[in-house]
Order: C-alpha cells, then structure tokens, then sequence
C-alpha cells in the first residue's frame, strides 16, 4: 500500500541537464538534411586545443551532431611534446567552463621567474640576479600552469563527448576545401574529406581551419602566412632531470657566456618523476655579422640546414654549457620524454576569413593556421584557444538568428565580421612582442644583437614585466567595433574614473576582472567570475548608488526600466543581469526594492564592498553607480552612467535581434 503519492512534470529532464545552463534558444529554422550529399551548419578541420574548443563550446551552445563535424587526421590526442603551457587568462575561461579543476591539482603551478646572467666571479660563472612573480597583474589564478597538451585535449575532448554522441570524427584527413555558391548557396563551403581511404563531399554554411601552421585550410582558400624568421635555432626536450641546479623547479632565464637557456618545470608523471622542459639556444658556428637583421634568404637557408643537424646529444652538451658550474643531465636511461630543434620565426594571415560574393564569412582560420611564433612567452596554444573563444559565440548567434542582422538571411553579420577586427589585431600584438622577447632572449647580456643594442639584465627585465599584462591574457585588449564601444558622444559622462585598467578599472574591449563578493539572498561569499560562466549569454553588470533604497532614486528607476522594458525586448535567457549595491544606510528585504531586481536578479544580487571593494576596483563612484554590458566572452562591452538605460538598450539592440518593439 503506496503511503505517499508522487507528481512529476515535464521539466524534471531539465534537471539533468549536461551542463549548468540550457542552450542558446534559436530563432533561425533548422535546414532538413538534403538527402543528395552531407551538409552541417558548421565544419572544423582540426581536433587540438583551438579545434576541441570550438567544437565543445557551439556543441554546449546549441549545435547538434546534426548540425556540427569536427575531423581529425590524427588517430588521438597528442602524445608527447608541443605546448605545455596554460596562462592566467586560458585558466579563468577553463575555470569558467567547469574544465578548471584537474589541471589546477595535476599541474605544475608556476608562480616565481628566477633571472640567472654571467657572474663577475669566474668560478660561479653565472649567478642568480633576480626571482619575481611569474604573473604580476591581477588575476583569479596568480600563476601559469604546465601540463601536456595531450592532457588538455583529452579533458576537452571528454567534457565534449557529454554534449556529441559523435565527438570527434578521427582519421580523417581534408584534402580541398573551396566555396561553390552556384551548388548550394545557403550551404556554399564544399570540403572533400577522406576516413580511411573512404572518400566523400561534405558542405556546410561555415567551415573553421583549425589545422595547424601548414594548415590545408589556408592554403586551399589562397590565405598566407606574411612574416619573417630570425637566424636563432633552439633545441627543446623534455625529459626527467638530474640536476644541482637550485632553481630546476622555477621557471628560470638563464643567459649565461654559453648561450641561453629556459627552464620550464613541468607536472608530475606516474613514475612520480617531475617533468622538466629545456629550451637551449643552439649557438652558430661563426660569429654573427653585426649588422645582421632578421635573415635573408641565403641565411635563412642556412638556419634551416643547421636545424637540421641539431642532435639530442648536441642539445645536452650546449645545456651543459650554460649551465656551468651546475651539472644537469637525465635522470636515468629513458629519462627523455621528447626532443626537437626549431627556429624562431613570427608570422600572421592578413585575414582570418574568407567571405562569398555576397560579404558573408564562410571560412575562418584560428590558432596556428593563422598566426605561428616561438615558444618562449608561452602564448601559442592559449591564444589559439582563445581564437575560438572569441568566435564561437558570434558564429553560433548568427546561425541561431539572434543577432540584429540574422533577422535578414543572405546578407552579411556585422557581429561575425568582429572576429576577424579583434583576433588579427591581437596576433600583431603578440607578433611583435614575440620578435622582441625572443631576440632579446636569443641575445647575451652585455652583447649587441639583433639590433637590439647592449643588452643589460635591466632590459630583458624590464621586457618581461612590461609584457606580463600580454602574456598573462589579462591586458588585452580589443578595439572599437560593433561590439566594443568605447568612444562616448559628446556631452555624455563616463561614469568610470582611472585609468589602470590592469588593475580592474572598467575599459570596454578588456576582460570583467574577477572580484569576491557576497550574495544578499543567502549570504554566499562569491567569485564574481562563476556568474559570468561560458553559456554564451550577454550580461548587465548593474553597480547601484547608495540611493539603492529610495523608490524615486536613479537605481530604483535603472532597475525598473531595465527588467521591465529593455530585457522583455531582447530574445529570452540571453541577457542576465547581476547587479551590486554599496553600503547602504540601514538593512532591507527584498520590499524595499524594486520588485524587478529580486524577478530577475534574486540570485545575483550582491554586495559589494564586505569582502572586495568592488566600486573601487572598477572605478565607480558609490555615489553616482554605473551600468555595464559583458559580452559572451567576459570582454566589457559598454558602460554607462546609472541614469543612462537608453545607451544601454541602443548598444544591445546593435547587437542582437529583438523579439518586442520598444516602449
């Protein structure tokens, strides 16, 4: 006899969702499949970091098997060697993914740089002249992380498999790719596509290269890579390591009269051995000329010919050099996990996209296919991650119908067109510190090189800590566009004050800098960052004014307007609003709030001043407050005064495709 009786709704399934938010609604009709040839919205050549990426991030967006292929000419995820290293930036993102926590407890948390150059006393040969922050901008993780890629890509890979029953279609290798309108102009990218010698067609609306600096992407869409290589050749090998060297297990630059070294500490293995990676110039057999530049052909020619005679034995006896008078060598027979020799070149596409007769983006390229440079600021598989992190919300609101122009079908997308405007801007920027990082490290202390002129120990340093915003991922920057409005009209106040943006000050084109905070409803101490999670949704950041409490007040009337006018406009759950209030005269409930706040901000509704003065970090007065719109990627888009609701819903309505007719 049941002594309870049990009810259940159609929603209960919601509750085992795979992931923390619902997919991005669509507006746009699916295309039926054409029973003539394979078609799918979306295409990507390529399954490592930038491949995975995108793929998980359109999968947890909303794009179905139906709908997404992602092909791989490899048989699995890499083994050994390529990049190792995650940055602040990359971590808050895999944070923000849920993607965070095996790579922060298994990985080789780097927080200190120590600086060894020639010493004066001839018997220590070099000596250690500095030890600084490896991260030295504000950050929720304070440190960079190494761990294997292959590690990295079999994290994203299973996290996608809960999200694709077909994952990531392996073996199968891209053998031309062209756009052919007059065949199916809706789905014009015609990609020819062998697995296991099994050959076939398929066509999609889109199709994205993440296929590596010899991408057949690129080069199948007539794409370059424009830039030039320097005469240094370096040997890298990583392998388990037998050393007195007292920094072994900090991320060291050693220039010593031998040549240059860095040592990257790398994670534990399952032997119980800690990895460690070399990075040691290897020296030329003749002084260089000294007014030699980035090389010519013939001395190009000549680097690649001495890249091809470095040998494992060479790279240890030129690591032993410059080690002096430390010993380091393997630890024992099989110690070395994996070895190459490269030569430093920097290089960038002067497009990222490739558009049809009509302007719309059919092809893009991200990560190597699109930008190639050395190793040393540890920036090539993070900004490639962060190529697709950029594009993946804009191609899946276009294909979803949520932008403003998607409400017209044929015609280009100003939104999409911002992948190419912000990612290319940002791989010149990390060209051109790469070119001066790398000479100055390939250079020796006290010498001229590459133009660089006498090198001092002060000027590498001051290299390192200038660049440390870049390098982190914390300090870019993206420039004015559809999506980033920076310029104000005039006559219009800026409700932000400073200009140390680093530091968190509001800037429209930087990332939302984490801040902790506490929940009003239930008292929860927060990280701002896990209300900004990667679900592609738009945010209003919404800093009331201590007049919070007053019914006739600028933040009682912000609020209002916003929850009752500007957000029933825009399509439904793509724009979440988290507001924050200072310190206000008395204690409230909810009834002496607007009624709006606790309807759509009940559970991110926070103060902001018992743990981290937000107002102060982010440049607001209490007094005044500000409004300010987050894009799917944690980059501020816009800022307001509180009072000014209206700039807020025009930059939106840019944006996005609205559902009502303003009021």
């Amino acid at each position: 006899m049941p002594v309870f009786t049990e009810y259940a709704t159609s929603t209960r399934e919601l509750r085992v969702l795979p992931s923390f938010a619902p997919p991005l609604p669509r507006l746009s009709p699916i295309c039926p499949h054409d029973g003539r040839y394979e078609r799918y919205e979306v295409v990507i050549v390529g399954a490592g970091p930038a491949g995975l990426m995108l793929n998980l991030l359109l999968a947890r967006y909303g794009l179905t098997d139906e709908s997404l292929l992602c092909v791989d000419a490899k048989s699995g995820t890499l083994k050994s060697g390529q990049a190792d290293g995650l940055q602040p930036r990359t971590l808050e993102v895999l944070k923000s993914l849920g993607l965070a926590d095996e790579i922060l407890n298994d990985g080789c948390h780097m927080e200190e740089v120590a600086f060894w150059n020639p010493s004066p006393n001839t018997d220590e040969v070099i000596e250690r002249t500095a030890i600084v922050p490896d991260v030295a901008v504000p950050a929720r993780f304070r440190h960079e992380i190494t761990i294997h890629q292959g590690r990295i890509e079999r994290i994203l890979e299973t996290d996608l498999l809960r999200y694709s029953r077909r994952g990531v279609q392996r073996n199968t290798q891209l053998l031309s790719v062209a756009i052919d309108e007059g065949g199916d102009a809706e789905f014009p990218v015609v990609a020819e596509i062998e697995t296991d010698g099994h050959r076939r067609t398929v066509r999609s609306k889109h199709l994205v290269g993440a296929d590596g600096a010899h991408s057949v992407v690129r080069r199948g869409m007539g794409l370059n890579l424009v830039g030039e290589s320097l005469d240094h050749i370096w040997g890298v090998v990583d392998l388990v390591i037998d050393t007195d060297f007292p920094d072994i297990r900090r991320r060291c630059a050693i220039h010593s009269p031998a040549g240059s070294v860095m040592v990257i500490p790398r994670e534990r293995i399952a032997t119980g051995d800690y990895l460690t990676r070399l990075y040691v110039q290897v020296p030329e057999e003749a002084p260089p000329d000294d007014d030699r530049k980035p090389v010519n052909r013939t001395t190009l020619k000549d680097a690649r010919a001495r890249r091809g005679q470095v040998t494992l034995d060479g790279i240890f006896q030129h690591a032993a050099e410059a080690f002096k008078p430390y010993y380091i060598r393997p630890k024992e027979a099989g110690a070395v996990d994996w070895w190459a020799a490269y030569q430093i070149g920097q290089r960038v596409s002067n497009q990222f996209t490739v558009k049809d007769s009509k302007g719309i983006n059919r092809v893009f390229i991200v990560g190597d296919a699109c930008h190639t440079h050395s190793p040393k600021a540890g920036q090539g598989m993070n900004v490639s991650m962060m190529d697709s992190y950029n594009l993946a919300w804009k191609l899946v609101y276009t294909i979803h119908g949520l932008t403003a122009d998607s409400s017209s079908p044929g015609k280009p997308d100003a939104v999409l067109d911002t992948y190419h405007t912000e990612r290319h801007t940002i791989a010149q920027e990390l060209i051109e510190f790469d070119r001066a990082f790398s000479s100055m490290f390939s250079g020796n202390i006290g010498a001229a090189e590459d133009g660089v002129g006498s090198l001092t120990h002060e000027q590498f340093l001051e290299v390192f800590s200038t660049g440390n915003g870049f390098t982190s991922g914390c300090g870019i920057e993206y420039p004015d566009n559809l999506t980033v409005q920076k310029t104000l009209d005039q006559g219009t106040k800026n409700p932000v004050e400073g200009t140390d943006y680093l530091s968190g000050i509001l800037r429209p084109g930087r990332r939302l800098l984490n801040v902790q905070y506490r929940r009003h409803a239930d008292g929860n101490r927060r990280h701002l960052h896990d209300d900004f999670l990667s679900t592609g949704r738009f945010r209003i950041l919404c800093l009331t004014s201590a007049d919070l409490l007053d019914p006739k007040g600028v933040s009682a009337l912000a609020l209002r307007t916003l929850g009752s006018f500007v957000l029933p406009r825009f399509p439904p759950s793509v724009i979440e609003q988290v507001v924050i209030h200072p310190r206000l005269p008395r204690d409230f409930t909810w009834r002496d709030t607007p009624a709006e706040l606790k309807k759509h901000s009940e559970m991110s509704f926070y103060s902001g001043y018992e743990m981290d003065d937000v107002y102060k970090i982010y440049g607001v007065d209490v007094a005044q407050g500000a409004l300010a719109v987050v894009r799917p990627d944690g980059y501020v888009g816009m800022v307001a005064a509180l009072d000014d609701v209206k700039r807020v819903e025009e930059y939106l309505e840019r944006c996005l495709r609205t559902v009502q007719t303003a009021t």
